[in-house]
């Protein structure tokens, strides 16, 4: 898993961490919702409140590979994960870099290995470029990020994306199976106040947290009258869990790159009109209650 976090990060990792389907191998962080050394910090805050000791978090790039960083404090607050406390974190970083984790990772694995990024694709992207005889140990890269229509930092782009656009053109380029839960199923994957105080009413330490963190998060979606708050990240690592409850087709995505309104944009090939190869599998939509309970189960079994 490749994060930020980021309040929705944080709950992607926490329903990782809960799923006995998954075995999370590494974190890797990047620089995106805050600087990476804020990230970072934040990826081990979670383990902690997980109680996970066993998987190590490596920090990675801490701007995108031509362009400045741009975070979004407005959204995750100065530390990224502002609003609940969290305990100070006993885990130390790994003294591997990211991409350095990721390359151990695939060349120790007896089978190729999901990637899920729902960061910025900085540290993908130079994991391609730098390790491309590891290919083909990645089964598939099921990422949040994008959008089919419209975007949510500019008109045209999402943020994952437009951070840095031409890290996401190289993974998209890299003929690895690609998944891309965008804005377009990620904005129905909502959870409603009365959802958050169940969550809340559960009891755990976790839950709790976690309705804290969708609390703080809220207050930055009321501006464009959704009715709850999307949980951006954590569809990525369902749709892992349970590809059934989601619908998908496949396209041509471009990245653009340099569009006077257009930059950090997925551009889809609706009707296929390039010619180009089918290179993304675009998430469309998801069976919304069906998520939100796979999200709340899972929370519940923390102690």
């Amino acid at each position: 898993m490749d994060c930020d976090p980021g309040h929705d990060d944080a709950i992607a990792l926490l329903l990782a961490f809960a799923s006995p389907e998954l075995d999370v191998k590494a974190i890797t962080v990047v620089g995106g919702n805050q600087t990476v050394e804020k990230t970072t910090l934040n990826a081990l805050k979670i383990l902690e409140l997980a109680g996970v000791t066993n998987v190590p978090v490596a920090s990675g790039a801490s701007h995108p590979l031509v362009r400045k960083l741009e975070t979004a404090p407005q959204v995750h607050g100065e530390t990224g994960l502002d609003g609940p406390s969290f305990p100070v974190p006993q885990l130390k970083p790994s003294p591997l870099k990211a991409i350095e984790l990721m390359a151990k990772v695939l060349k120790e694995s007896p089978e190729p290995v999901t990637l899920i990024p729902t960061a910025p694709l900085t540290n993908v992207a130079l994991l391609l470029s730098l390790y491309p005889e590891l290919n083909p140990q990645i089964k598939q890269i099921v990422m949040m990020g994008g959008a089919a229509v419209g975007g949510n930092w500019s008109p045209a782009a999402e943020f994952n994306i437009l951070v840095d656009p031409e890290a996401a053109r190289i993974v998209f380029e890299a003929g690895i199976p690609l998944v891309m839960c965008g804005l377009d199923v990620t904005h129905q994957a909502q959870i409603f106040p009365e959802e958050v105080e169940l969550l809340r009413a559960q009891g755990n330490q976790v839950s709790r947290v976690v309705a804290e963190l969708i609390d703080y998060f809220a207050g930055f979606h009321k501006q464009f009258g959704l009715k709850g708050s999307p949980l951006h990240d954590p569809v990525a690592v369902a749709y892992c869990l349970k590809p059934e409850i989601f619908q998908t087709r496949d396209y041509h995505v471009d990245i653009e790159l340099s569009g006077e309104f257009s930059s950090g944009a997925t551009i889809v090939d609706w009707y296929h009109r390039t010619g180009k190869p089918l290179n993304a599998k675009i998430v469309l939509d998801i069976q919304r209650e069906d998520f939100i309970k796979m999200v709340m189960d899972a929370l519940k079994q923390y102690p």
